[in-house]
C-alpha cells in the first residue's frame, strides 16, 4: 500500500508539533526540577545553619553548668574557710590554732589560685553589689553607708560575686 503525499505532509507536521512540545515539556520539567534543587540546596542550608546554632547553644548551656557546678564547689569551700576562721577566733591561744591558721592559709591559697579573692573591709564604701547590710549603727569619723565591721568576709570569682560579704554600715548620727 502506498501512502498518499498529502497524509506524509500530515505525519510530518505532526512529528514536528510533537518535537516543539517535547522540546518544551522537557525545558518546563527541567524548570521544575531546578526550582526544586534551589529548594532542597535552601533547606539544607538552614538545616545546616540550625545545626550550627543548636552545637553552638549547647556549648553555651554546658560551659554556664560547668561554672555554676564549679561556682557551687567554692561556695561549699567557703563555709569551710568560715569555720576554720571562728574556730581561730574562740580559741586565740588553744596550742592547735597554729595548725590550723597553717591550714586556713592553705585553703585560701587553693581559692586564690582557682581565681577567688576575699572582699569586704571595714572603711570601705557600702556597695549594695558587694555588700549584703546586716546592721546599721551610728559612727562617728566616718563618712555616711562606710562599712564598719565585717561580720562575714565576702569572694569574688573573678569580677563576679560569689557570695556577699556580711557587713555593719556606719550612719551619720542625724541620719539614723
Amino acid at each position: 500500500m502506498q501512502s498518499s503525499p498529502a497524509s506524509d505532509g500530515e505525519q510530518g507536521r505532526t512529528s514536528a508539533e510533537e518535537n516543539g512540545e517535547d522540546g518544551q515539556i522537557a525545558t518546563e520539567s527541567q524548570r521544575d526540577l531546578e526550582a526544586e534543587l534551589a529548594q532542597m540546596e535552601d533547606r539544607y542550608k538552614r538545616a545546616l545553619a540550625d545545626l550550627d546554632n543548636y552545637r553552638k547553644r549547647i556549648a553555651r548551656e554546658t560551659d554556664r553548668r560547668v561554672e555554676e557546678g564549679r561556682e557551687a564547689q567554692l561556695r561549699e569551700w567557703l563555709e569551710v574557710v568560715d569555720s576554720l576562721e571562728r574556730a581561730l577566733f574562740m580559741q586565740p591561744e588553744d596550742p592547735v590554732v597554729q595548725g590550723l591558721r597553717a591550714v586556713l592559709e592553705q585553703m585560701e591559697s587553693v581559692l586564690a589560685r582557682q581565681g577567688v579573692t576575699r572582699m569586704g573591709a571595714a572603711g570601705e564604701p557600702f556597695d549594695p553589689e558587694r555588700h549584703e547590710a546586716i546592721g546599721v549603727r551610728p559612727a562617728n569619723g566616718v563618712p555616711d553607708r562606710t562599712v564598719v565591721e565585717v561580720a562575714r568576709s565576702g569572694y569574688m570569682l573573678g569580677d563576679r560575686v560569689l557570695r556577699p560579704a556580711e557587713v555593719v554600715v556606719g550612719r551619720a548620727p542625724e541620719a539614723v
